[in-house]
């Protein structure tokens, strides 16, 4: 029976916490089972609602999870590249075993969707026996990634809330149009404690650091 394996990341925007690339693995014949589950593009899903598909898929399909940290993303010279390597990673692990051909829809991150195909074919370990297909929107398309994105959306949503708990405070979603987030960067950039859940390489966190070394000089 036909294997398809659906990829889709969470998180590449944040100037806090973390990226999550997830895959899953499933029969292509199950496609019709996800759609039942309720699966599509986790954007357009409600908290409760996302977590309660993540919970059904976990329990009956096979899955991978790869984090990306803020500090690796800093470390990364060109995010697509990392993209392209979690991308891989995922894919090497959900094929392990196989000899059959196996589909991989990936949702893409770049704009040169040739390159970056290019890019993740050439990490692959058994290239031979994947049909890699990277497409944009792929998360609306096609049921398969838009389970994918859910169980990457969760997992995002279950590492933030995490770091909030550890650090025993809130800054928002993360996001830089989070008037919250911005608050607790503009407040918190200098702070060796964080320094682990900031991307220092984003240019909203430059420019708030900029600003501050401006006031400071003046």
């Amino acid at each position: 029976m036909a294997k398809l394996i659906g990829i889709d990341d969470a998180g590449r925007g944040p100037v806090i916490g973390p990226m999550v690339l997830a895959g899953i693995l499933i029969n292509e014949k199950e496609e019709k089972e996800i759609t039942e589950l309720g699966a599509k593009d986790s954007k357009l899903l409600l908290s409760k609602k996302r977590r309660e598909i993540r919970n059904k898929l976990f329990s009956r399909y096979e899955s991978h999870i790869e984090v990306s940290s803020p500090k690796e993303i800093d470390e990364s010279s060109n995010l697509n590249y990392l993209e392209a390597i979690k991308t891989a990673m995922i894919i090497n692990k959900l094929s392990t075993g196989f000899k059959e051909p196996i589909t991989a829809i990936v949702d893409c991150p770049s704009t040169n969707i040739k390159s970056w195909s290019e890019d993740v074919r050439k990490l692959l370990d058994h290239p031979e026996i994947i049909n890699l297909q990277c497409e944009h929107k792929a998360d609306a398309n096609h049921p398969v990634v838009s389970a994918a994105s859910i169980i990457a959306k969760e997992r995002r949503e279950d590492e933030i809330e995490e770091l909030k708990r550890k650090l025993g405070i809130d800054f928002g979603s993360g996001y830089p149009s989070d008037p919250a987030t911005i608050k607790f960067i503009k407040e918190n950039f200098r702070n060796e404690r964080y320094k682990d859940i900031i991307r220092f390489s984003w240019k909203t966190v430059k420019n708030l650091f900029d600003e501050g070394n401006q006031k400071k000089l003046f």
